[in-house]
């Protein structure tokens, strides 16, 4: 059996960054997992609102986190996935709003918002942000591709995986919002 993909997928691991904006690097992986469960865990403790974004792979990892992080973490989650609410709002408004005009609605200020854009450029996510920036809420984006993607460029905090490869972008995605909650959850315990 020929290892290279899951080499090259442990390799892209090790590279992942975790950034606070787009100025100061996480100095390790550890470092930057700590810093996230802390935010997570600061906006637990807020009672404030989470939701979880992305089209396509990341949709299924974000639909996946909402679940998890409610349950598990056992925070306030919301689904932005309803099949009435994004086709009415891809009919009423395009494509580029499914995501930005139901926010504009429920989002608070002092809410979190993680946006997971493979590319980091799809316009429905960029949208989404800049309505949620305007909102007051804070912004975690999860990418990966070219890393001066528009949404790493946007986010509050910046999960960047240095790679261009979709399947390998987003197993780490997926992998790292799995650990953050399994590591709340196993800190908390889950209430059900």
């Amino acid at each position: 059996m020929d290892n290279a993909y899951i080499k090259e997928l442990f390799e892209t691991l090790n590279n992942t960054e975790i950034w606070r904006g787009i100025t100061q690097k996480c100095e390790s992986y550890d470092t930057g997992i700590k810093f996230l469960v802390d935010i997570f865990t600061e906006y637990k403790q807020k009672q404030a609102w989470l939701f979880f974004i992305g089209n396509g792979g990341s949709s299924a990892i974000a639909s996946h986190m909402t679940a998890d992080y409610m349950k598990n973490g056992g925070m306030n989650t919301y689904s932005l996935y309803d099949n009435a609410v994004t086709t009415c709002m891809g009919n009423d408004y395009g494509y580029e709003a499914i995501f930005s005009r139901p926010m504009d609605f429920l989002v608070k200020k002092g809410d979190l918002v993680v946006a997971i854009s493979s590319s980091g450029n799809s316009p429905n996510i960029i949208a989404a942000i800049e309505t949620a920036k305007r909102k007051g809420a804070t912004i975690i984006t999860f990418t990966g591709f070219s890393p001066d993607n528009q949404a790493k460029q946007s986010g509050d905090i910046n999960v960047y995986v240095p790679c261009a490869k979709y399947g390998i972008v987003e197993s780490i995605h997926n992998m790292i919002l799995q650990q953050i909650v399994d590591m709340i959850m196993e800190r908390d315990g889950v209430k059900l």
